[in-house]
């Protein structure tokens, strides 16, 4: 399948530092011969570093992944679906972008939020990613993938 005929797939979070730029990647490694992969952020903040750590564990890499604005794509690219995987980000993404393709909110606990140990905050980016996994492996089956 050429690039042109791939559905664009955009998923968006606050920050598109981790849990937006976990589906991204998943989506590419799952379903990326018939997909187009995309993660933007309301108020992007780069990539949080534990993030980068837990999908190296997992070997993806975000190498080539950036923290970018959702004004990136706004009235600039027509996606397919567009998933919000925030609340906040469902809340207060502009109604004109949502409203582009097929809109499906997916409600992930933020990460990055969570206080305390180094372990610990790396215990919950890990739950969050099998979480995202498990969310991008069962959306392409019932696709069809």
């Amino acid at each position: 399948m050429t690039e042109e005929n791939k559905i664009k797939v955009i998923f968006l979070c606050t920050g598109n530092s981790a849990r937006s730029q976990m589906a991204e990647a998943f989506l590419r490694k799952y379903g990326g011969e018939k997909f187009e992969a995309y993660s933007a952020g309301l108020e992007p903040k780069g990539i949080n570093p534990y993030t980068i750590q837990v999908m190296d564990e997992i070997g993806i890499s975000l190498e080539r992944h950036q923290s970018k604005s959702v004004t990136e794509y706004l009235g600039k690219t027509h996606f397919t679906y567009l998933f919000t995987v925030c609340g906040h980000a469902e809340k207060n993404c502009p109604r004109t972008f949502l409203s582009s393709g097929i809109h499906t909110h997916w409600d992930f606990e933020d990460p990055a939020a969570f206080e305390g140990t180094d372990e610990g905050k790396l215990a919950k980016f890990r739950e969050v990613r099998d979480q995202m996994e498990a969310k991008i492996q069962g959306w392409l089956e019932e696709q069809g993938i």
